[in-house]
């Protein structure tokens, strides 16, 4: 079983906190220490975006977050020595690289799945790889109990969902809107609804995302969701930070009243 999956089993009912944070940003040398800050203060899963030059899927705040540490030179074998680094004192914890096809296409399939293994990262979550073009990335994954994590939109048919959940482990994503990464407000009614739809058609945990920005809309959107994401707010907030200890402070102050909401439920 992989840790990702054993975690979820783990969670027993208890809603999954998975938050995003960009690799490199807002320094490189403060990405470690910030995933450890994200374990502590309630993190079940890290997503952990590749930074890309042109991240169609994300909006302004985390655009900007890629763009800051491309041009500190941040690139794949950075991220991945992140997450090797973070091994080094949690080995528990179930890393997601969350991104874009092209800087692993470049790397080629067979050795960015041999080194991701070997530096602990549990699975991918690519924001341009449907799984009719993912079949060799898929095979090389498995073979390695690594997963890759699909998008469902609320516009995807039924019909497309039964197809993605064909391909589909670890969890399924679901885009609680119809826009980029934190952009405008959550019909949380709708979401439940949708999720619900989701759960009814296959068994994976779904976990939502795109939108969820404090504890208000973690808890609206998790009242059938296994799983939340958030991720602009809180990179907005680690943009402003200048050292591990700011990094730090920020995601307690951040991410505790949002873990706090989420065991309420």
């Amino acid at each position: 079983m992989s840790l990702l999956t054993q975690k979820f089993e783990q969670l027993a009912g208890k809603k999954a906190l998975v938050p995003f944070i960009t690799a490199g940003h807002p320094k490189p040398e403060l990405t470690v220490s910030a995933m450890h800050a994200l374990v502590a203060n309630g993190a079940d899963v890290i997503e952990l975006g590749i930074p890309f030059s042109d991240p169609m899927a994300d909006g302004e705040v985390i655009q900007l977050s890629s763009e800051s540490a491309i041009a500190q030179g941040v690139g794949l074998n950075d991220v991945l020595s992140m997450v090797s680094s973070f091994r080094e004192n949690d080995t528990t914890t179930p890393v997601l690289l969350m991104g874009y096809l092209n800087p692993i296409e470049c790397f080629g399939y067979s050795e960015f799945v041999k080194q991701a293994n070997a530096c602990g990262i549990n699975g991918v979550l690519l924001v341009d790889s449907p799984p009719e073009e993912s079949e060799q990335l898929l095979k090389l994954l498995a073979e390695k109990n690594m997963h890759q994590i699909f998008l469902v939109a609320p516009t995807t048919t039924d019909e497309r969902i039964k197809y993605i959940m064909q391909s589909a482990t670890g969890f399924i994503y679901y885009v609680a809107l119809k826009g980029v990464t934190g952009s405008a407000d959550l019909d949380s009614e709708s979401v439940n609804k949708d999720v619900l739809k989701l759960k009814a058609l296959g068994e994976l945990p779904v976990a939502v995302g795109f939108g969820v920005k404090d504890a208000a809309s973690a808890t609206a959107v998790a009242e059938q969701a296994d799983a939340v994401v958030i991720g602009s707010a809180l990179v907005k907030l680690l943009g402003n930070c200048v050292d591990e200890k700011s990094v730090v402070s920020t995601i307690e102050s951040f991410l505790k009243p949002i873990r706090i909401a989420l065991n309420s439920l």
